[in-house]
């Protein structure tokens, strides 16, 4: 089911459940009660619920974001290191060169074709990718340099190899959901209680308050979505691209 229409779903469930529960209560309330009578302390206590509510929400979106953020980040800095490692080695003899840019070039193609599928459908990096990688590293550190420009280049191109490392595996760390389980219940009972608290305030069934009732339970529905959205980075709605790869090995296709 597309994402679009499990969040035009989820917003719309709020909303009827909402209007419904209103409707229902109104048909159920005795004759004399007086939905203008509402105790102070439920209007304190609706507002500071809110107020505590929207800032759990707001944490929980830029956690969220930051981390999506954060993978694309990792996926810069590894393209970034191997089209290095790629330019850096043009010092080198040519059957070298060839052979470490042919590694490169078909670890490359593995992440964007093969492993950036597998990370969006599995939540895991594959073990050819591994291996493809080590072929890299192999490559750069087993050559020994037959002349002092090419010991110059011999060191940097290992820094470029273990950044590019260190982007893997922190992409690998990034990869499937990050929220606990603990804060999705705190989220999700958040807002069942600050959506009840409507009905606490005495909401009347006119088409006024009913719009304003349904777009509030819309828009916590929405932030709910968005959260869970944000929280896969590499498999869901917005995701982190591959694009980095495809813009610094063009020959690659995706």
């Amino acid at each position: 089911m597309p994402e679009w229409l499990v969040l035009t779903l989820a917003m719309l469930a709020a909303c009827a459940v909402v209007v419904i529960i209103t409707l229902l209560r109104h048909r159920t309330a005795p004759e004399d009660e007086d939905p203008s009578e509402t105790p102070d302390v439920i209007e304190y206590m609706t507002m500071w619920i809110g107020v505590v509510y929207a800032i759990v929400l707001g944490l929980a979106i830029a956690g969220v974001w930051e981390g999506r953020s954060a993978a694309q980040d990792h996926v810069q800095a590894e393209a970034v290191a191997l089209h290095e490692v790629s330019e850096r080695v043009r010092v080198y003899p040519a059957d070298i060169r060839d052979r470490i840019r042919e590694d490169v070039n078909a670890y490359v193609g593995h992440v964007v074709n093969t492993e950036w599928k597998a990370m969006a459908d599995d939540g895991r990096m594959t073990e050819r990718g591994s291996q493809l990688f080590q072929r890299i590293r192999e490559d750069v550190t087993d050559y020994e340099p037959g002349t002092d420009f090419e010991a110059q280049a011999y060191q940097p191109l290992l820094d470029q190899v273990t950044a590019a490392d260190q982007a893997r595996n922190a992409r690998a760390n990034s990869t499937g959901e990050t929220m606990p389980g603990v804060v999705w219940f705190g989220l999700i009972a958040g807002g069942v209680v600050t959506i009840g608290m409507i009905f606490a305030l005495q909401i009347r069934r006119t088409p006024r308050e009913l719009v304003l009732a349904g777009l509030f339970s819309a828009l916590i529905a929405f932030l709910l979505f968005l959260i869970w959205d944000f929280d896969a980075p590499y498999s869901r709605g917005v995701t982190a691209s591959a694009e980095p790869f495809l813009e610094l090995f063009p020959h690659i296709k995706g």
